[in-house]
C-alpha cells in the first residue's frame, strides 16, 4: 500500500523534465561563471554578447533586448554600458525613434564572444564523450522543441 501511495505522490514526468532542465541550467552556469571569472567577458556580458551574435548585423534596443530576455531594463542596460564602454558594442541614433538608440556588435565584440565561447566550450569536452552523435542530435531536436514552444508561449 505504501508503494502505491508513493507512486501517486510523485511530481508529473513534465514537471520532473522541467525541473532536471532547471538543475542542468545552474549547474553549467556555475561552471561558467567560474570559466568566465577574470576575463574581460564576466557571464553576463558574455549572454548578452550571445544575443547580438545570432544576428550580428541587427541592431537591438535595450527595451526590446530586455523583452527577448524577460529580464528588467534596468540590469540589461548596465550590462550594454560595460560592453560599450568595452567597444564591444557600439551605439547609433535609432531611425523610428530619436529617444532611443540601436545597438550593435563590433568586431571586438564578436571577438570577445568567441574568446568566451571557447573557453566555455574547452570545459565541455568530457560531457559528450560517450555519446552516441545520433543520441546527440536526438537530444538537441527535443530540447529546441521545447525551447521553440515556451518562446512562442510566453
Amino acid at each position: 500500500m505504501n508503494e502505491n501511495k508513493a507512486k501517486s505522490t510523485a511530481p508529473a514526468l513534465e514537471f520532473r523534465i522541467i525541473n532536471w532542465i532547471g538543475i542542468i541550467e545552474q549547474l553549467s552556469s556555475a561552471k561558467a561563471r567560474q570559466l568566465l571569472e577574470g576575463t574581460n567577458v564576466p557571464m553576463p556580458q558574455f549572454i548578452l554578447l550571445n544575443h547580438f551574435s545570432h544576428r550580428s548585423d541587427e541592431g537591438k534596443t535595450v527595451t526590446g533586448i530586455s523583452a527577448a530576455m524577460q529580464q528588467p531594463q534596468p540590469g540589461i542596460t548596465k550590462t550594454i554600458a560595460k560592453l560599450v564602454a568595452k567597444g564591444f558594442l557600439k551605439e547609433e541614433p535609432n531611425p523610428e525613434d530619436g529617444r532611443s538608440k540601436l545597438l550593435f556588435l563590433t568586431p571586438a565584440g564578436i571577438e570577445a564572444h568567441q574568446f568566451a565561447g571557447q573557453r566555455l566550450s574547452g570545459s565541455m569536452s568530457g560531457v559528450f564523450d560517450h555519446w552516441k552523435e545520433e543520441d546527440k542530435r536526438q537530444l538537441f531536436t527535443y530540447l529546441d522543441r521545447l525551447k521553440i514552444y515556451l518562446d512562442e508561449n510566453r
